[in-house]
């Protein structure tokens, strides 16, 4: 189907492929840069956030590394590197400020629709694992982006920080957990509808839902023809667009190897899926208010790192534990089984046989993952809560993700857990191939997209830039005055307090 459509042009000024949160963010800041641009969004799904973006389809942390060890691995001297912790929660400042200029403007009424102020901890058990969140602690709280965490290994304090997760534990136990009260739970499928919200209903913006992009090609002058087909009657139309941004998820790598680019060439995707666990007693959801995360088995995906995450989707509070990673070749949830095979072309065929040859352990955990009974999950719960019984939880399906293989002039090819963008074609065209940290990370990922691709534009949006993003520039980890500021002024608009 098709809504919105405020005209019947067949030129666009730029066209978003995919409905999910970062399409939404992009024509969201374009509008606000530049009202007059004419804007379509063809989404394959008959809504928007059905995919990835979907509530119940990630964790909805707000990734700022306040919680996620994998973002602090130890060096070989063991001191904690923070650099990626920085870099994450950086990211993620960004992300805030642009949500509290669209509050702070009345352009989302509520922030409370799609964010909660959600404590993130991370929980250890063991010695070394002890030591480890120690040094991780002392690292951290030097840094200005990460004031206000605290650390504890008395029982008491950690039985009031998460009292489910310390009930009936084996004594005995040497426990430590860090605490940090600025964390987030977001709904990013709300966040999507209130970012579309925006546009939806404006001139110059055309909504096409049920409908597929087939084919991309170069339409001369920097200027891209789109082949779309309808999803329900399968009538096909061309359109033309001077920007393309393909921000499909999974089914990115697809479209950017039909453009041709030859940024596109040797990448290939690696699919993984997950499960979580929710609960469905309401009684044991009510117990626990926060994000715990633990540490990853040795050879899972970062994304596998295991944690229980208090929800809170539409208004009604829910708990997750997981995930449960698994493979799939389908690179979409909502995809085909043939995603991967489809995707393999003589010029990412090298790297990805080379990923494989040395991803052994990756591979061994995968296995082992799709081998397991609904027991091996519940034991893997319990680390979590002791308590736990198998009536109290359901397993649901997550999202789809595809990690991005590129080519390395050492290994033949390297298997990347984080996003990426691919723009080519003198900026005529960018795309977007990873998963974690993601959609917290939309904001400052579409500046990245706009600076590689509209940069004689930039000089004129860069007060707007300025207004919307106050930071926008300059790195709050070397501005202690402004990091306090931001977050201050974000913690008040985002109703992050309480």
């Amino acid at each position: 189907m098709t809504s919105n459509s405020s005209s019947a042009a067949s030129t666009y000024d730029v066209v978003l492929i995919g409905g999910g949160i970062m399409s939404a963010t992009l024509g969201a800041m374009l509008r606000q840069l530049e009202p007059g641009l004419s804007i379509a969004l063809f989404g394959r799904l008959d809504d928007v956030a059905l995919e990835s973006s979907n509530g119940w389809n990630n964790a909805g942390t707000g990734h700022s590394a306040l919680c996620e060890l994998n973002y602090t691995p130890l060096r070989p001297d063991g001191t904690v590197d923070i650099s990626k912790a920085v870099n994450v929660n950086e990211a993620f400042q960004v992300s805030r400020q642009f949500w509290s200029y669209l509050v702070e403007t009345g352009q989302i009424p509520n922030p409370r629709d799609f964010l909660t102020p959600v404590p993130h901890m991370s929980f250890v058990w063991g010695p070394e694992n002890v030591d480890f969140l120690r040094r991780r602690y002392a690292a951290l709280q030097q840094h200005p982006l990460f004031e206000g965490m605290s650390l504890s290994t008395d029982a008491a304090q950690l039985s009031q920080w998460m009292p489910l997760v310390m009930q009936d534990r084996a004594p005995g136990q040497q426990l430590a957990a860090t605490w940090h009260p600025e964390g987030t739970d977001v709904n990013f499928g709300a966040l999507t509808h209130r970012l579309i919200d925006l546009l939806r209903g404006k001139a110059g913006f055309d909504l096409n839902l049920g409908h597929e992009v087939e084919d991309l090609k170069p339409a001369g002058s920097n200027e891209w023809d789109i082949s779309v087909r309808a999803m329900h009657g399968g009538a096909e139309r061309r359109v033309r667009a001077k920007f393309v941004f393909v921000g499909a998820g999974g089914g990115a790598l697809h479209l950017l190897q039909k453009s041709g680019i030859p940024e596109a060439r040797g990448i290939g995707g690696f699919p993984v899926s997950g499960q979580f666990l929710r609960c469905t007693n309401p009684e044991i959801v009510a117990r626990h208010q926060a994000k715990v995360y633990g540490k990853a088995s040795v050879g899972a995906p970062p994304m596998s790192v295991p944690h229980l995450d208090t929800r809170v989707i539409d208004g009604q509070r829910g708990l997750l534990f997981g995930p449960y990673a698994g493979f799939s070749t389908k690179f979409l949830k909502q995809g085909s089984w043939l995603d991967l095979p489809r995707s393999i072309r003589m010029d990412n065929i090298g790297p990805m046989m080379a990923v494989g040859r040395d991803n052994m352990a990756l591979t061994r955990y995968l296995i082992q993952q799709v081998l397991q009974s609904s027991e091996d999950r519940l034991r893997a719960l319990r680390d979590f809560v002791p308590t736990a019984r198998k009536e109290d939880w359901e397993l649901i399906t997550a999202g789809q993700r595809v990690q991005v293989i590129k080519k390395d002039p050492v290994r033949g090819g390297v298997l990347q857990f984080g996003t990426e963008v691919v723009t080519g074609a003198g900026g005529s065209i960018a795309g977007l191939l990873g998963a974690s940290p993601g959609a917290s990370t939309a904001a400052p990922i579409m500046l990245t997209v706009l600076q590689r691709c509209f940069g004689t534009r930039l000089p004129q949006w860069e007060a707007r830039l300025r207004e919307m993003i106050p930071s926008y520039g300059v790195k709050l980890g070397q501005d202690a005055a402004l990091c306090a500021q931001v977050r201050a002024r974000t913690r008040k608009t985002l109703q992050m307090e309480g």
